[in-house]
């Protein structure tokens, strides 16, 4: 069930208003029914799969008892493992069991040995990653005393598998949504309207923006061969526009969902092509997976706490498994190889938390070297989207190199009947509604709220019509 489709569209209110009719006496009463649309909502993609998410919950649930229950640091750490391995091991055999089986073979096959590795004719279950590191994390602060294990299996099933979050994110932690669930929920009209416009919003970057660029982006990077210059680096352009609006529409979709239901989501994006370095675009891109990452390896394996070396050492983890996380193609470590060599000068010399102000353009010299710094970090990011975008590396390098070579900066007519140019104007009007509104959590409330409004909702009308895509890309992780 998409966000974007019209069984999303009679689902949720019907959810809302027995939530809040039936439901909403009672903590316990707005919990199952919760649970009961979250099964169902999963149970629309293949509900084979919805076992897997009750056996996953089910593991945690129980592991997190026993943890807890242990006296001996041993102890808590055999059942810890326990849950973190067979949790890893459903995520690799989903997910990572073919392409370790075709690397190998092809690795065997450089040295003249011809494998035939068995390949599993098995689709990802959708969600995987998401609710496997929900899984992960409750465990983990089980173990280190962060919080007390559940005991309501209903409460805790609701935590791994609300469905605004269930199969793209954000990455929820324990300590701040169990709390939520803990406690009854009271209708806030404010709120419930903030949930509104943050839907909107987030349908426009997904079918205004996001839909619109993939026409162009997919046109350009299926096409490449035949491409110039100038459309190959704004077919790069189009695509980081694509990925954003995609990503960060469908979490303001989720986080307005949750609104109606009077429960917050942790924030997952804080318009990071506004960034001035690459370590503040990861501090605005994708939020809840770079602190998943931060809390839960880059500071077990040492953090910032050892020399230098180690400090490297551990970016590059970091940077490498969460390419690795995004999809089992090497051009996704490539893509983290990228990104972790965008960092390292801002670690060695310390400047990696340089840029943690609010970004404020003042008439001086200081405005022209801030959004110099935000134009190259953008550009920078859009050569790494490259290969994020790319097929494989053969694809990715043959991209780059037509794109540095071919030397024709004219415009091109699409098979789709459009100019390689002529989505330009949307982009940049888009950039200043946000630049204008990049202290706020959605640009649509405030003043001039039903003059925005009644403008997003006529784009939607006159787009949303004619549009093809109604998969998220992260849907895929």
């Amino acid at each position: 069930m998409y966000f974007n489709s019209f069984h999303f569209a009679v689902f949720l209110p019907i959810v809302f208003i027995f939530y809040w009719v039936i439901g909403g006496k009672r903590r316990s009463g707005q919990n199952l029914l919760l649970i009961l649309a979250s099964y169902y909502f999963y149970a629309c993609w293949d509900w084979k799969f919805l076992f897997l998410l009750i056996f996953s919950t089910l593991l945690d649930y129980v592991c997190a008892l026993y943890i807890e229950k242990q006296n001996s640091r041993r102890g808590k750490l055999r059942w810890l493992w326990l849950c973190v391995g067979i949790n890893v091991g459903f995520l690799g055999i989903f997910k990572y069991y073919n392409f370790f089986a075709t690397s190998f073979a092809a690795l065997l096959g450089g040295f003249g040995f011809q494998v035939h590795p068995y390949i599993l004719d098995v689709i990802l279950p959708v969600g995987i990653s998401f609710y496997t590191f929900h899984g992960l994390s409750y465990s983990i602060d089980i173990y280190y005393g962060r919080i007390k294990a559940e005991r309501n299996f209903v409460d805790y099933s609701l935590f791994v598998s609300y469905f605004p979050l269930l199969v793209a994110g954000p990455i929820e932690r324990a300590t701040h949504l169990l709390p939520q669930l803990k406690t009854k929920r009271n209708f806030n009209f404010e709120k419930a309207k903030e949930g509104v416009y943050q839907i909107i919003w987030g349908l426009v970057k997904k079918i205004v923006i996001a839909d619109s660029c993939a026409n162009y982006a997919n046109e350009i990077f299926n096409h490449a061969g035949s491409m110039n210059s100038l459309s190959l680096g704004l077919g790069a352009v189009y695509f980081a526009f694509q990925i954003y609006g995609d990503f960060s529409g469908y979490s303001d979709i989720a986080l307005g969902t949750s609104k109606l239901f009077g429960i917050d989501l942790l924030k997952n994006f804080n318009y990071p092509y506004f960034s001035r370095d690459i370590a503040e675009f990861w501090r605005r891109w994708h939020i809840s997976l770079s602190s998943w990452f931060r809390d839960y390896l880059y500071i077990p394996l040492g953090g910032n706490s050892g020399g230098k070396g180690m400090r490297i050492r551990n970016t590059f983890l970091i940077f490498l498994v969460s390419g690795f996380w995004h999809g089992a193609n090497w051009t996704f470590v490539i893509w983290g190889l990228i990104n972790a060599l965008y960092f390292l000068p801002l670690l060695i010399f310390n400047r990696n938390r340089k840029n943690i102000d609010a970004i404020e353009l003042k008439p001086n010299w200081e405005a022209v070297r801030t959004l110099f710094s935000i134009v190259i970090t953008f550009a920078l990011t859009c050569f790494a989207w490259i290969f994020f975008r790319a097929e494989n590396l053969t694809k990715a390098i043959a991209y780059i190199q037509r794109m540095v070579t071919n030397g024709k900066f004219q415009e091109q007519y699409f098979t789709i009947e459009r100019y390689n140019y002529e989505l330009i104007w949307l982009l940049l009007g888009f950039i200043a509604f946000e630049w204008v509104h990049r202290y706020r959590v959605e640009p649509l409330s405030g003043r001039w709220s039903w003059a925005k409004l009644t403008v997003c909702l006529a784009a939607l009308f006159a787009l949303g019509v004619y549009s093809d895509y109604k998969n998220f890309i992260y849907f895929q992780f």
